[in-house]
């Protein structure tokens, strides 16, 4: 499969400008409108780690740190903090007034549960569970963390924009189970913005209104996820629109003001509008990922996964999703994000690209013809693109593909099941992760190997949880790298995941709007304002 016949929407876009129904009526001058990648399917950012659901969260839920424009955290709830015992005491205090949309005060005892929960499911977070002796409120404003050892990452994991987010929840909604979702009727934020569930149209349009309680932080710049987030709109609405096309001529025609995902098809047509802004937003971009099914036949097998990265083609996957301009993507991907102080190239002499090879260990690893479920998203360009390779792939390989195309919605539900493939399972999806998340293995979800405990996937490998936890403990950036490179060897010898390559997604926003920012991809609606 080569460069996508698949999208091929671009052609349409100058027709479709004009022959696309009207969305709205011209949006009010503080109402501001937006595409989102992805229909929101899921409200809890902590039991998914899906994007759009993270994205979702900054809106309603304010954070501890927040993450500046150079990765540095910096404070955003709390007032400051302080740090004895040699590392292993830790005192954190909330700034003055903080409200949840409800009215009530945030309060100490809300940031213990939302940390608590939040740290059953996130990478960085389980770390820092594991190392916590003692975690309690002080009175209404302090609360303390006692570690067993120090914990130099502690601001880093409180402040990190990656899913999973430690967004803080009142007490009684963060004491829910972390693997529970949380209701709508639960989104009871301490952010800038209020979730209207009454406008809630599942498939078409979100809407979000300015908290008026909020209080920004006094001071500095807006920075990445930190500095003041000071709201110039009264409400936000996503409008969800799966086609492509329509979606490039609402925000040609102006009836839609940003687009957080403008396709690279569509991408050079936006541009030449002069109302229309295209920019790059994250110098680290995406990283493409395979990810199988380690509970079920065949790719509980590692001689089956070790075949396919003898078949996958790297540049196939990126040429399909950022076309054929190579400024915009990457080959040569390993477990970290290229260009990063712990990117590596140990190991990956594996991606042959040869399907003979493949298909020889394919026969040699005992595959019986069982069934392969590939989870194919439809509605959003890049995983649309990734799962027509990964289809063509699968079946140039011999083996029994079953292609089943759905929305994101419907892969984040299903990817989430652990049944067999005869109860409703699945074997294989296609997914991205911001560079960000594939910086260290602090936060790198797709290196655990916890097992049916951890993230979805469900791979178990003692080694890459044995290398994970010698990198926390090493003493320099050498000694970082060095086992860095030892679990890149390691996860290409137990495929817990196929890196597919890296590229770089452009925003498109109309120029009426100023301050639009999507740090490490994220859109972030504070400071943002119309000309």
């Amino acid at each position: 499969m080569h460069r996508r016949d698949l999208l091929g929407a671009t052609g349409a876009l100058a027709a479709a400008a004009v022959s696309a129904p009207a969305l709205a009526q011209p949006a009010a001058a503080r109402t501001l409108k937006f595409i989102p990648h992805a229909n929101l399917t899921v409200m809890d950012p902590i039991w998914t780690t899906a994007y759009v659901t993270r994205n979702s969260g900054f809106l309603v839920w304010d954070t501890l740190y927040g993450l500046d424009d150079e990765y540095k955290p910096q404070p955003q709830m709390v007032e400051g903090h302080t740090v004895e015992n040699d590392g292993r005491l830790w005192t954190f205090t909330l700034r003055e007034g903080l409200r949840f949309h409800d009215g009530e005060p945030v309060r100490a005892a809300d940031c213990i549960a939302s940390i608590a929960r939040w740290a059953r499911r996130d990478a960085m977070g389980t770390r820092l569970a594991s190392l916590t002796e003692e975690m309690r409120a002080l009175d209404d404003r302090r609360f303390m963390i006692r570690l067993s050892r120090p914990f130099g990452l502690m601001l880093d994991a409180l402040a990190k924009p990656t899913s999973n987010v430690c967004f803080i929840m009142p007490e009684r909604i963060a004491q829910t189970d972390a693997f529970t979702q949380i209701r709508p009727e639960q989104m009871i934020g301490s952010g800038p913005f209020t979730f209207k569930r009454d406008e809630l149209v599942s498939g078409s349009r979100i809407v979000y209104e300015r908290f008026a309680g909020y209080r920004p932080r006094q001071g500095g710049q807006p920075s990445g996820t930190a500095g003041p987030k000071v709201v110039h709109f009264d409400r936000v609405e996503w409008h969800i629109i799966p086609d492509f096309a329509t979606a490039g001529a609402a925000i040609q025609s102006g009836e839609i003001d940003w687009w957080e995902i403008a396709t690279t098809d569509l991408a050079p047509v936006l541009r030449r509008n002069r109302n229309v802004n295209v920019v790059v937003p994250d110098p680290l971009g995406s990283i493409s990922v395979m990810r199988p099914n380690h509970l079920h036949a065949p790719m509980n097998n590692p001689r089956f996964r070790q075949a396919l990265l003898r078949a996958v083609n790297q540049a196939d996957y990126m040429t399909a999703v950022a076309g054929t301009d190579p400024q915009m993507w990457r080959t040569g991907v390993g477990a970290f994000t290229p260009g990063t102080p712990l990117a590596t190239n140990a190991g990956l002499e594996v991606f042959t690209n040869n399907m003979d090879e493949a298909r020889r260990l394919i026969r040699e690893s005992g595959y019986n013809g069982e069934r392969i479920v590939l989870l194919a998203t439809t509605d959003i360009a890049s995983l649309a693109a990734l799962s027509q390779v990964a289809g063509d792939m699968f079946r140039r390989l011999g083996v029994n593909i079953d292609f089943q195309a759905m929305d994101w919605g419907t892969v984040v539900q299903r990817r989430a099941r652990q049944e067999p493939i005869e109860q409703g399972g699945w074997s294989v999806f296609c997914t991205n992760w911001g560079g960000l998340d594939h910086f260290n293995p602090a936060g790198h979800l797709m290196l655990r190997g916890q097992g049916r405990e951890g993230f979805i996937g469900w791979p178990t490998s003692a080694r890459l949880e044995a290398l994970r936890e010698a990198w926390f403990d090493a003493p320099d950036l050498a000694a970082q790298q060095r086992i860095a490179a030892d679990l890149q060897r390691q996860m290409l010898e137990d495929v817990p995941y196929i890196p597919l390559g890296q590229f770089f997604q452009p925003l498109a926003h109309r120029r009426s709007i100023t301050g639009v920012m999507q740090p490490g991809g994220i859109p972030v609606f504070w400071n943002v304002r119309r000309a």
